[in-house]
């Protein structure tokens, strides 16, 4: 007993060597290795978008960074009771860098 396919329209089609190239190029684009996920995808939905978070993961490792030296400069105010310029100076630092990314980022989706 066979189980039902849950598609179970079966379509051929043929590819030169030029267009199979160009098919696993945009594959690897999309980082989809599935060759039929990948054509359906692309029959069903006409367009996949590939998004580079590396500005995103950037932000982030800034972002921790900006929380660790907030939460040393805390520390040492409520050890001490008082906070070093330097210490104000690296964290307004750390928020400009945040700043001046998130706004780029903005308009980096805006113009999508």
């Amino acid at each position: 007993m066979t189980k039902e396919r849950k598609r179970p329209i079966r379509i051929v089609f043929y590819l030169n060597e030029q267009e199979q190239a160009l098919l696993e190029e945009k594959m690897a684009e999309a980082n989809i290795q599935n060759r039929e996920a990948y054509i359906r995808k692309m029959v069903l939905d006409g367009y996949i978008i590939k998004m580079d978070f590396t500005d995103v993961k950037r932000m982030i490792w800034l972002l921790s960074n900006a929380t660790n030296n907030l939460n040393q400069v805390a520390e040492r105010a409520n050890e001490t009771r008082s906070v070093a310029i330097a210490d104000i100076q690296i964290l307004r630092e750390d928020y400009k860098k945040l700043r001046g990314m998130a706004m780029d980022l903005a308009k980096k989706l805006a113009m999508m």
